[in-house]
């Protein structure tokens, strides 16, 4: 099996390349992004891109993949909503479009959130975002899934490059084992993420969105 990795220096990134180099039966990975994780291995091809809207350079080659996990995202915080459109929608749906043209059999695992809005129509700006880019997936002629994690536990040294976030989860650390016992439900792993989109690209899933639970599922059949 060969795989795309986008955002693979982004905390959910790193987890997901983890498991993409140490998975028995994926040949290649192929990273796109705008810096490369610096990560040597002997599958690894890393292609950094300057403009992520803008993949003419690389996309012929998308049709030699088998499934395309997009881990690239960025936090609505402070953002006008064309802004975080053009972050979230476009840059999603600028990887997406090349790889249901050329390989319409491939698979395409989007990294969601939980609260995302599938009607579009919702207060919440980031939410309407969200569903509009899983709604446009689910139409192209490919197989796609969101994944709606809810928190995600970092497990092998993973690190956001959002500032809050690395606080947020710092402060947090000495509780997780906590969160995680009393409520395994809202709870999955930086692992399991990784896990869960390899078993969507193997063996596909009921369910065109997953949340924490199903990811935990999926992973568990990896």
């Amino acid at each position: 099996m060969k795989v795309i990795v986008f955002g693979a220096t982004g905390m959910v990134g790193q987890g997901v390349l983890r498991e993409c180099l140490q998975a028995l039966d994926v040949d290649q990975v192929l990273t796109v992004g705008r810096r490369a994780t610096a990560r040597g291995h002997t599958k690894l091809r890393e292609v950094e891109v300057p403009d992520l809207a803008n993949l003419s350079a690389i996309e012929d080659e998308f049709g030699a993949y088998d499934a395309c996990f997009f881990c690239l995202g960025v936090s609505s915080a402070g953002m006008k909503e064309a802004d975080y459109r053009r972050l979230t929608y476009d840059l999603t749906l600028a990887a997406a479009r090349p790889l249901a043209e050329r390989n319409p059999e491939a698979t395409f695992v989007y990294v969601s959130g939980a609260g995302t809005d599938s009607t579009e129509q919702g207060r919440s700006m980031w939410a309407r975002v969200k569903g509009k880019t899983e709604n446009d997936l689910f139409a192209l002629p490919f197989h796609a899934y969101a994944l709606r994690p809810g928190f995600i536990q970092p497990m092998h040294g993973e690190v956001s490059r959002t500032r809050l976030y690395r606080t947020l989860y710092a402060i947090g650390r000495p509780v997780f084992p906590l969160v995680r016992r009393l409520s395994p439900r809202s709870v999955t792993t930086t692992v399991n993420m990784g896990r869960a989109m390899l078993t969507l690209a193997r063996h596909g899933w009921p369910d065109k969105v997953l949340g924490p639970e199903q990811i935990n599922a999926a992973a568990g059949r990896s």
